[in-house]
């Protein structure tokens, strides 16, 4: 297991005041920033002033105030020299990427991840001369023999979205740099469970709508790496991030900051009631898909990459078999028994649930998705914190029953 610790790693971070010693940081809107001297600007555009240089701001595209206060506390939640904050969690993926890859490169990436990054990789990059190789995420050597001379980067999301698989991060990082190439991991999952960079990753990404941020409000994402990797995504002339745009809205990134103190007491319920309802789950019968149960074929691995103290996750799985039957149990666990929610995404306080194939996955052909090993029938659960536990319990057992999954 890790030992390290991302909550005091978030306490110790400097504490951003506010503006005239308010406990929380100031939200600052400006989109423009006034130079006191005309001689200053020339040296702002060229790099020799700035946030880090004596404290200069120029335009909110390259650098916010209030945007930097987060991207300083996602760094050090994530054991990274540096990060920078994006409208998105795609934004976060694809400016990562492209500031990796150009024409002629390669791409080895786990075949099950979500459906919009399958999409980037599978659809649009080989326009621009960029390919993929998928390989199984559960399967190093598959990784190692799918390794190009001209192989750029290796990309896993660190628990797989939806199969819940697990990559083997530090023997994957060994495999990457071994052969010149980075790993990217994207971690939104399991934020605070996992720290790919403490693994070896050289980047880590967050769709900070999901778990980071927890009330599905708001979107956002997050790149976290070196400075020297930052550095390059917000330069002027060949960031990624700086000229594609991909810019938060400062009272986005003001609400993030606001829940990062309560995360690691919401992960650690997320995790504490989805253990208890895959156990619920797999004592009836159902046919249950969950990191956190021993029959889980990577159990062991998790348990050997972990933080310890937050849990397995709050994301579970029931394989219905088919769609029917997964819409049957969809509409039985939001209309009959009120279980939770029918709607894309994760992360919130309330239990939301899809059926992957026909949702997240559904840019994901379907002779890909059996590859991959993704059923039809394959209901998502990302499971909230939200009404007494025995009666949530209650309600699920016998929403299954009423969809005949058991």
């Amino acid at each position: 297991m890790s030992d390290f610790n991302p909550e005091r790693a978030l306490y110790e971070v400097k504490r951003e005041f506010g503006e005239h010693g308010g406990v929380c940081p100031s939200v600052d809107r400006s989109s423009t920033f006034t130079v006191m001297e005309p001689g200053l600007m020339p040296e702002i555009f060229s790099g020799l002033r700035g946030p880090e240089k004596d404290g200069c701001f120029l335009y909110s595209r390259h650098f916010n105030p209030t945007v930097d206060v987060l991207a300083r506390y996602l760094a050090a939640l994530e054991g990274t020299e540096f990060a920078v904050c994006t409208a998105s969690g795609m934004s976060a993926i694809s400016c990562a990427m492209l500031q990796i890859c150009r024409e002629g490169d390669h791409i080895v990436a786990s075949h099950t991840i979500y459906g919009g990054t399958w999409a980037l990789l599978h659809d649009l990059f080989p326009s621009m001369g960029i390919t993929t190789t998928f390989v199984n995420p559960a399967n190093p050597d598959a990784f190692e023999a799918a390794m190009q001379p001209n192989t750029k980067l290796v990309y896993v999301e660190a628990l797989a979205n939806p199969s819940l698989r697990l990559a083997n991060l530090p023997v994957l990082a060994d495999i990457a740099h071994r052969r010149g190439a980075r790993l990217i991991v994207d971690n939104t999952f399991t934020p605070m469970i996992f720290s790919p960079a403490r693994m070896g990753a050289d980047i880590v990404v967050h769709s900070l709508t999901k778990f980071i941020n927890g009330a599905s409000d708001m979107l956002g994402g997050a790149i976290c790496a070196s400075r020297d990797f930052i550095h390059h995504l917000m330069d002027l002339h060949t960031g990624r991030v700086m000229l594609l745009g991909p810019t938060m809205d400062p009272r986005c990134a003001f609400d993030v900051i606001q829940r990062l103190p309560h995360l690691g007491i919401r992960m650690k319920e997320h995790g504490r009631r989805a253990l208890v309802m895959a156990e619920r789950l797999k004592a009836i019968g159902a046919p249950v898909v969950y990191p956190g149960l021993p029959e889980h074929p990577q159990y062991e691995l998790f348990q050997a990459m972990m933080n310890p103290g937050y849990g397995f996750g709050g994301m579970v799985n029931v394989d219905c078999g088919s769609a029917e039957k997964a819409e049957a149990l969809l509409s039985a666990l939001q209309n009959k028994v009120r279980f939770g929610l029918i709607a894309v995404s994760l992360g919130y306080y309330d239990t939301l649930m899809s059926c992957s194939g026909s949702s997240t996955s559904s840019e994901i052909p379907p002779e890909d998705q059996a590859t991959m090993g993704l059923s039809p029938g394959l209901v998502r659960l990302s499971i909230g914190y939200t009404g007494g536990l025995e009666d949530q319990l209650a309600a699920l057992e016998k929403g299954v029953r009423l969809a005949g999954v058991v």
